[in-house]
C-alpha cells in the first residue's frame, strides 16, 4: 500500500499542485481515478465547490446553492456521493487514486474514504490533497501508512510516475 499527501497552509495551494498533476498524467498516459478541485477564475457563486471527475471529467458541482444574500457554503451530500459512486465505478481501470481533499465528510467515514480503502486493497497508490486542520484526521483514518509528499507538483508527479511502475511491476 502507498498513500501519500500533500498539505499546505496556502489556500489553494494544494488544489493547485493535484489539478496540475492530474493534467501531466493524462498528458503522459497515466491513467488516474478520483477528483480534482480545478483552480482559475473566481466561480459564478461566491461559494461554489466544483470538482473535475478523473480522469477525463465531468465537472460536479457538490455545493447547494443557498440564495443571494448567504455568505457561507454548504456542501450538497447527495451531489458529493453521485461524484463517488463515478470515482467507484473509474477506479478498476486506473493506475492510482487522486483525491483532491480529506474532509469533514472523510473524517466521518464518508465520501471516498471507501475508494481510498478499495485503491489500497488493490494496490493503487494513492495521493490525497489533506488541508492543515484535518490532517490528524486523515493520519488517524491511515493507521500510520500515509507519508507526506512536498508541495511541490514535479516532486508529486516524479513520485507518481515511480508508484505507478512499481504498481505494474
Amino acid at each position: 500500500m502507498d498513500i501519500r499527501y500533500v498539505s499546505s497552509d496556502q489556500d489553494q495551494q494544494t488544489n493547485a499542485i493535484l489539478s496540475e498533476v492530474a493534467e501531466r498524467a493524462a498528458r503522459e498516459g497515466i491513467r488516474l481515478a478520483g477528483t480534482v478541485q480545478p483552480v482559475g477564475p473566481e466561480p459564478q457563486q461566491k461559494c461554489e465547490i466544483v470538482l473535475h471527475l478523473l480522469p477525463d471529467g465531468p465537472l460536479r458541482s457538490i455545493s447547494m446553492d443557498l440564495g443571494p444574500g448567504a455568505t457561507g457554503c454548504r456542501l450538497d451530500a447527495g451531489a458529493l456521493e453521485e461524484a463517488v459512486i463515478e470515482v467507484h465505478d473509474r477506479l478498476p481501470m486506473a493506475q492510482a487514486l487522486v483525491v483532491n481533499k480529506f474532509g469533514k465528510q472523510e473524517a466521518a467515514g464518508r465520501g471516498l474514504v471507501e475508494a481510498i480503502g478499495r485503491a489500497c486493497a488493490a494496490g493503487q497508490p494513492v495521493l490525497v490533497g489533506v488541508a492543515p486542520e484535518w490532517r490528524a484526521a486523515f493520519l488517524a483514518f491511515a493507521g500510520g501508512a500515509a507519508q507526506p509528499l512536498e508541495a511541490d507538483a514535479g516532486l508529486v508527479m516524479d513520485w507518481l510516475r515511480a508508484a505507478c511502475r512499481a504498481q505494474a511491476a
